[in-house]
């Protein structure tokens, strides 16, 4: 296991190395993104993921999921196909001890409570260096500021009950996907909005 670093991933994100082909150090491609693992599997199943592509699967941490499902299915699909050394996946959701490929999980901060991996478009560079721990959105910083003064707030899915309870206050995956207290709630939101405008 390694933790990579980077401006997709300031908090932190995970890989299994063991699963990575050997001989895969770096990668750079271009993103394809996706809103929910269902989006993905569509996307690899009716051909759109090519060679040289990162699928971006966001809003599937704590908050956005909720509750941060397993991402098994996509790379499945994606080593099925023989694109194991040739398309990387990354996301804010999880990924069991089985996965394969290049697949990059616990994005944190994850896109439901406003991190990088939100702010990705459709054919933007990543690249990810295995060696050096490293996952870079290759965009510069007043761009990605520019895209966060136009993205909008997540809206969960769920809007009754404990689970939503649990939505409003999940923290991202790097503090566990546990509740937080309205006061912790406050501190992070001002860290993380301090942590923008710099």
């Amino acid at each position: 296991m390694s933790v990579l670093y980077g401006n997709i991933a300031q908090d932190g994100a995970v890989i299994k190395v063991g699963g990575v082909d050997p001989s895969v150090k770096t990668f750079r491609g271009k993103a394809i993104c996706c809103d929910s693992q269902d989006e993905a599997l569509e996307l690899i199943d009716n051909g759109t993921v090519k060679k040289g592509h990162v699928v971006v699967i966001r809003y599937e941490g704590p908050q956005g999921g909720p509750g941060m499902p397993e991402m098994l299915a996509p790379t499945s699909k994606i080593v099925g196909r023989g694109l194991g050394k040739d398309v990387a996946l990354i996301t804010d959701g999880r990924f069991s001890g089985a996965t394969r490929g290049i697949a990059i999980g616990h994005v944190s901060p994850e896109a439901a409570e406003g991190g990088n991996i939100a702010l990705i478009e459709d054919g933007d560079e990543i690249y990810i260096d295995l060696t050096n721990r490293t996952i870079d959105l290759i965009v510069d910083d007043d761009t990605l500021a520019e895209r966060r003064k136009h993205l909008k707030p997540f809206k969960s899915k769920i809007s009754s009950g404990w689970l939503r309870r649990y939505t409003a206050f999940a923290s991202s995956a790097n503090f566990g996907g546990s509740m937080m207290t309205q006061e912790e709630f406050e501190e992070r939101k001002a860290e993380r909005e301090s942590q923008d405008k710099k």
